[in-house]
């Protein structure tokens, strides 16, 4: 009886403080839209446009920044935060996205196979606060036409000391991830190919590497090449909806300070040796304004893996190169 109250009043108080955002015009929800805290740390709504915040939860947090594909950003207050929060659409930014051709055409399929590793010492470790895009040249003077994405994912064995065992039993997971294509500008990633919102959900039985169809999203890769961007949302329940995750560790320092560090969530994300270029670049998600940082020595990352000389997440690629007519 004393669990079920406590349930109960948990359930009760998280009903309470959920606020829903929604689109100004179709008063649709927002899907995955994302909350800045102001001070480099955030969270994000669900599917339905929902997300739990409280003052008890975040006493140091006056002010919201919220942002998602093709809105206006909104900036509010905390204090007396209602219950729905509306989002003004910027139909303007449709003229970013490139229109695809949709007459049958013969093309030749083509593959970029994804770098795979298993090592926990060469792997990413997702955080919710950091969005890791990988650039990719266009091969060819042809049209092309991408129609999967391969994001290489690294299976964790249950048993420490059976780690490198092939058939061992690997621990469970259930992530959420957002997915974004952007454009190349000047060598950093620039405006987004499409407005889509692309999610999916990783977990250990897909294997060591996850298969996005992106075929229906009709994106033409550009003349100067485009990026693709991972970004994870946090852990789901069995049916894949994003769960209020514990998104930070609260750490007391020596002289009394309390300070936030991310929670690190599962799937990692192997890193590789074998690509000669540096094309993967890291942006913090929850500083407004923050730009792109290639992830490289002398960038202010601290990372083990650039000491080991792992400088590219390895991502792989399918696409159809169309032949001339």
């Amino acid at each position: 009886m004393y669990k079920t109250l406590v349930l109960f009043l948990c359930f009760g108080s998280c009903v309470f403080a959920q606020t829903t955002i929604k689109d100004s015009i179709t008063s649709y929800p927002v899907s995955y839209a994302t909350i800045s805290f102001g001070n480099g740390n955030g969270l994000f709504a669900d599917d339905e446009g929902q997300f739990i915040f409280t003052e008890k939860l975040y006493p140091d947090i006056d002010s919201l920044f919220i942002s998602a594909l093709g809105f206006k950003d909104l900036n509010i207050a905390t204090k007396n935060l209602p219950k729905q929060l509306l989002m003004q659409p910027q139909a303007h930014l449709l003229d970013a996205v490139i229109i695809a051709n949709k007459k049958d055409r013969k093309y030749k399929e083509e593959k970029l196979k994804p770098y795979l590793d298993d090592d926990y010492y060469k792997c990413w470790l997702p955080t919710i606060e950091s969005e890791i895009a990988v650039y990719f040249p266009k091969t060819t003077t042809k049209d092309q036409k991408l129609s999967e994405v391969l994001f290489p994912i690294a299976l964790e064995s249950k048993d420490w000391s059976k780690r490198k065992r092939s058939n061992s039993e690997k621990k469970k997971f259930s992530t959420l991830f957002k997915v974004k294509f952007y454009q190349n500008n000047n060598g950093f990633p620039g405006k987004v190919l499409t407005y889509e919102t692309t999610v999916f959900r990783a977990t250990e039985k897909e294997g060591d590497v996850y298969q996005l169809d992106v075929d229906d999203l009709d994106i033409h890769i550009p003349e100067d090449g485009f990026f693709v961007s991972l970004q994870v949302l946090g852990y789901t329940n069995k049916d894949g909806k994003l769960l209020p995750n514990k998104k930070y560790k609260e750490i007391v320092s020596k002289s009394g300070d309390v300070i936030k560090i991310p929670t690190n969530f599962r799937p990692l994300l192997p890193f590789t040796d074998e690509i000669e270029s540096k094309n993967t670049f890291i942006k913090r998600v929850f500083i407004n304004g923050n730009n792109w940082v290639k992830f490289d020595k002398g960038n202010k990352f601290t990372s083990t893996l650039l000491d080991k000389g792992l400088f590219n997440y390895g991502i792989g690629l399918t696409y159809k190169t169309y032949k001339d007519e």
